[in-house]
């Protein structure tokens, strides 16, 4: 009995620390990418690559890659080595780009996460639309010169046809009045000549 029971007590404790780690193992996870997390990259890789625990399956695993402004950037459908896949890369204009991966693991559980790196370089961003010239052509129908130039003949007609016709109504008030100061004057001779009749008819 005193040697039965070390060995009863190894053979305990070697399967109570085995238990927890069976379910452990079940669960897939990420063990490296590249580029790894992280990363600033100056050249834009032609694929990325991705390595977990264990072999991935292809028909639950998913993997998208997106840049800046949530443009897609996945070049192809997924390749799968073992525990690796690689996607190819379509890199646009520079900055961030996140690698998203989601598979179920043997034990029937999701497993999910993402890759983050910077790539420096990239495609410029391409220029907004010239909106061209914003004043309109002059029309070829017409021009501003003979429009505006139109009133002035009329103008000046109506100006030299009111000057004669003021000269006109000027000259028959001057008549006017002289033919008054002729009447007066020839009243005024008149009763002279009178009055000279009946003097001399007194003496």
């Amino acid at each position: 009995m005193a040697r039965t029971w070390p060995v009863v007590v190894g053979v305990a404790l070697g399967v109570s620390l085995a238990l927890p780690a069976a379910p452990a193992a079940a669960h897939n996870s990420l063990t490296g990418s590249d580029p790894r997390n992280g990363a600033r990259v100056a050249q834009a890789p032609a694929r990325i690559e991705l390595r977990f625990l264990a072999k991935p399956d292809p028909g639950t695993t998913k993997i998208t890659v997106t840049g800046p402004d949530n443009v897609v950037a996945l070049g192809g459908a997924p390749t799968f080595s073992g525990s690796r896949v690689s996607v190819p890369f379509k890199p646009g204009r520079a900055g961030l780009y996140v690698v998203g991966y989601r598979l179920a693991s043997s034990d029937g559980h999701p497993v999910s996460g993402e890759v983050r790196f910077t790539l420096t370089t990239g495609t410029p961003a391409e220029p907004p639309p010239s909106t061209g010239p914003t004043t309109p052509p002059p029309s070829p129908s017409g021009s501003v010169g003979p429009t505006s130039a139109a009133p002035a003949p009329t103008g000046g007609g109506t100006t030299a046809a009111a000057v004669p016709a003021a000269g006109r109504s000027e000259g028959s008030a001057g008549r006017g009045w002289l033919w008054a100061l002729g009447g007066v004057v020839a009243l005024a001779a008149l009763a002279a000549g009178l009055l000279l009749r009946r003097r001399s008819a007194r003496r």
